[in-house]
């Protein structure tokens, strides 16, 4: 059975432009597999944890060894990485703040990132695990930075397509909504160019 893993990180409930595209994309993939999963992780209403020197330790700690306090420490990060491994499509709602990712959506990127289960070192250095998963960026951002003078300020596509291919997820495809501040007109247009992107990622 298909199954979608429906990430938000967006801190706004209303005039999220990430969470509207992000669930516009999820309705069509419904409607085409209604026979498929979605699984919804909120990183706003549902936040997790972020890093602490316990987890760090529970992570590289092998299952045998773990103590009662590093067990319970690392649910979270277990059932998250499960989540991750289970899901065919993984659909990312990925605002710029300050440049870069929302602090949610990192600390879920740290909760994923594991030694073991989703990476593993080898010979010849670090190898991705995460496989056969395609991934779709749904980004907004109130300026412009695809291209131009700002295009190096943007951290948040060139850091989500680093670590997730570090994972050894690289059939990721980013749709961004950008210069949302810049009015009523620049906000349509980036709505109506990310509908036309998600009708040829749907097709």
């Amino acid at each position: 059975m298909a199954t979608v893993l429906h990430i938000n990180s967006s801190v706004r409930q209303n005039g999220s432009l990430s969470r509207q595209l992000g669930g516009e994309f999820v309705a069509k993939w419904q409607a085409a597999n209604p026979s498929g999963t979605v699984v919804t992780r909120d990183l706003a209403t549902s936040p997790v944890p972020h890093l602490t020197e316990q987890m760090m330790g529970a992570y590289f700690t092998p299952a045998e060894q773990r103590n009662a306090d590093q067990a319970h420490t690392i649910k979270t990060s277990d059932a998250l990485v499960d989540e991750l491994l289970a899901a065919d499509t993984i659909v990312i709602g990925a605002p710029m703040y300050n440049f870069s990712v929302t602090s949610g959506l990192k600390a879920w990127i740290d909760h994923v990132a594991r030694a073991g289960r989703t990476f593993k070192y080898g010979a010849n250095g670090p190898e991705g695990l995460v496989h056969g998963k395609k991934v779709i960026v749904f980004v907004a951002s109130g300026g412009v930075y695809s291209e131009g003078p700002a295009a190096a300020y943007d951290h948040v596509t060139t850091y989500l397509r680093s670590v997730l291919g570090f994972l050894g997820m690289t059939d990721v495809t980013f749709v961004v909504a950008e210069g949302v501040a810049m009015g009523e007109e620049a906000v349509a247009a980036a709505v109506a160019k990310g509908r036309s992107k998600i009708e040829a990622i749907a097709a």
